[in-house]
Order: structure tokens, then sequence, then C-alpha cells
């Protein structure tokens, strides 16, 4: 996609402060970082979002992600990392390129989940039987 900024970011055209690269995958800091070390990791072969990434495709986004994790965590001291990713935009998506967050996290960091809550009665059994359906 020639107008997609990572895609520019994966081609050398727009500068980022790499962390990793492979054949498949681009791992950078995320330039608006939730804490220090926020890592960004994408498919170098362009995908809008999980809907569209390939099972091959999403299994090596996966592996670098488990790969950096495991270096992020000890380069920054981190306590823990979260790992997200937001797909489509009413899930939060700014960029479409696929893409995984990794935030590490500090006790006492202050950032919050989000709100939780609970089924209704018989509520969840009919959401699990209609996911089952479409499956």
């Amino acid at each position: 996609m020639p107008d997609c900024i990572f895609c520019k970011i994966v081609r050398g055209e727009l500068p980022s402060f790499k962390v990793y690269e492979d054949d498949k995958t681009f791992a950078f800091l995320d330039i608006h970082p939730v804490s220090t070390g926020h890592v960004l990791v994408i498919p170098k072969i362009h995908a809008a979002n999980l809907f569209e990434i390939s099972a091959e495709g999403w299994a090596q986004v996966q592996e670098t992600v488990r790969k950096v994790s495991v270096a992020l965590e000890k380069a920054v001291g981190a306590d823990g990392v979260n790992i997200m990713m937001n797909n489509r935009e009413h899930a939060g998506q700014v960029v479409d390129h696929a893409h995984v967050h990794l935030i590490p996290r500090f006790k006492g960091d202050g950032l919050k989940l989000w709100p939780h809550k609970e089924y209704k009665e018989g509520e969840a059994a009919v959401v699990a039987e209609t996911i089952k359906a479409v499956l």
C-alpha cells in the first residue's frame, strides 16, 4: 500500500526506532507510547487488520510478539507486558495496517484495564452458541 504509514516505515521511507526485523515482520517503538518501551509489531506484507491477515502471517506476527515481549520486559525492567490489538475504527484502530501493541507495565504505573461486567442470566450460553455456530 503506497500511502500506508507502516508500509512506508517497512520500506525505509519514514524513520522509526526499529527494535527487531526478520523477513516477515517488523517491530518498532510507538511514537506515542503508553509507557517507556511501548513497541508495535507489524507484518511486512500489508493487511489492514486481524480480519485480513493470513493465518501464516498471523503466526509470524505472534512469534515476533512473543520474542520481543520477552526481550522487552528484561530490557526495560518491566513487571509485566500487556499485549493488545485494536481491529477496526470502533475498536480503537488508528492506522489501517495490522499491528500488535506491546506495552510494558510497572508496579504502581496507574494504568487501568477496561471495566468488566456480568452476563445476564442465560446470556453467556446464547452468546457461546452463536459464536460456535459461526465457527
